[in-house]
Order: C-alpha cells, then structure tokens, then sequence
C-alpha cells in the first residue's frame, strides 16, 4: 500500500514537500518514483530512485525537485521548490517491483497559482 501525503495550494515560486508512507512488503529492494498527471495529459514521470540510491529527474522539474528515500521509515519524499503553474497535477506515488510491475498511491493534487 502507497498513500501519499503533503499536497495543497501553493503560490508560484513556493515550495512543497511530498510524501509516501509504504506497508505491506519490504521495499528497499525496489525503484520507488513519482508521477504526475494533469487535466487532459498523460501521466509523466518526474522523478525516480533507485534501491541503490541513484536518482533519475525529469527535465522539466531538474534543479528544482529532488527525491529521496528512507528505508528505515518507509518513505518516499519529493521535495519540490521553485514550483510553476505548469507544475498543477495530481502527483502519485510509484514503486516498480522486480518483475516490473507498478503499484500506486491514490494521488494528490498539486495546485499552483500565480
């Protein structure tokens, strides 16, 4: 199970850090990510880590969203800084198990206003 945390409103420029609480299995063998999808679009990756630590950011947010992980508390963190309008979506929580299947969280929105 995923759910994530720390959605809202936010003015552009502003700052936001998501989280993702896991249970149910041992995840730290796992590529844990985040995704997000607006009104009308497919959903896109944003960020991904590694079970390794290794970090894969998508040009759209690099320089401004960092992920991170903790194994220990079961979580997953994005840290969003700098944010825009374009930002706006609904941001999931993703882990891909070792057959490459996903699992997700139930979303939450992101809103950026100017």
């Amino acid at each position: 199970q995923l759910v994530e945390s720390g959605g809202g409103m936010v003015q552009a420029g502003g700052s936001l850090r998501l989280s993702c609480a896991l249970s149910g299995r041992s995840f730290s063998r796992y590529a844990l990510g985040w995704f997000r999808q607006a009104p009308g679009k497919q959903r896109e990756l944003v960020a991904r880590i590694s079970s390794g630590g290794t970090t894969y950011i998508a040009d759209s947010v690099k320089g401004r969203f960092t992920i991170s992980r903790d194994n220990v508390k079961h979580m997953v963190y994005l840290q969003m800084n700098s944010l825009k309008a374009e930002d706006t979506a609904v941001y999931y929580c993703n882990l891909r198990d070792l057959a490459s299947r996903n699992y997700w969280g139930q979303g939450t929105q992101v809103t950026v206003f100017s």
